[in-house]
Parts: structure tokens; sequence; C-alpha cells
């Protein structure tokens, strides 16, 4: 049985859309064309960056649908990490607050995509 291995996000130009990511992650993508890169990560995992403009076949819709997340384990961890993001300057869509599931922020890519920082299901 195959298991999923990689998220792809449709941007405007992966060019542009790389060094946020970079930024980010902390590390360079394994693949970058004029119209895809790809960021290996921990564990197995892959986040692609595809232009939209050459998508096949086309998407039907464009807008906010769904997050990339990022659970980072420890006390005081998603505060540490919105504390840097905001300092970098990333756009915040939710501000630091607590919901159900525990403390969390969303900040936008440079096409709007919402990545969440919160800590890991216990």
């Amino acid at each position: 049985m195959a298991s999923p291995n990689m998220i792809i996000l449709y941007v405007k130009d992966p060019a542009e859309s790389v060094p946020f990511y970079s930024d980010i992650l902390g590390r360079e993508p394994a693949v970058a064309s004029p119209n895809f890169a790809a960021f290996p990560l921990d564990g197995g995992f892959t986040l692609g960056l595809w232009r939209r403009s050459t998508v096949e076949p086309q998407p039907s819709a464009l807008g906010n649908r769904g997050e990339v997340a990022f659970m980072v384990p420890g006390e005081g961890a998603v505060a540490a990490h919105y504390e840097q993001w905001r300092n970098r300057g990333l756009p915040i869509a939710q501000e630091l607050t607590t919901m159900d599931f525990g403390p969390t922020f969303v900040v936008l890519d440079p096409d709007g995509h919402r990545l969440r920082v919160c800590e890991p299901d216990k």
C-alpha cells in the first residue's frame, strides 16, 4: 500500500516562494527549476512548490482550503516560533492564541497558503 510522502502547493512563481520556504525550513530545495521546487523534510516527507500556471489538470479553484501544519514540541515552543516568525516580518493571519488543541498561530506564505504552528497531538 502506498503512503503519502509529499504535499504540493500551487504557487505563482517557485523562484519567489523558494526563499520564503528556505528561510522557515532552514534548508535549500533539493530540486529547483522554473516550474517546480522540492524540499525534502525530516521523516521522508517532501514539500513541493509547483508553478500554478503549469499544473495539469488545472485546479478548479484557488484559496485557503487547507493548511500546512508545523507541530513543535516543548513548553513554550509555539510562542517562541511565533516571536521568531513575527520578527522576520512574516504576515500573521492569526495571532498567537489558545484553541481547543493548545497554543497556535497562522502565517501566510507569498501565495496566501496558511501555515499553522501548534503543539503535537497528545
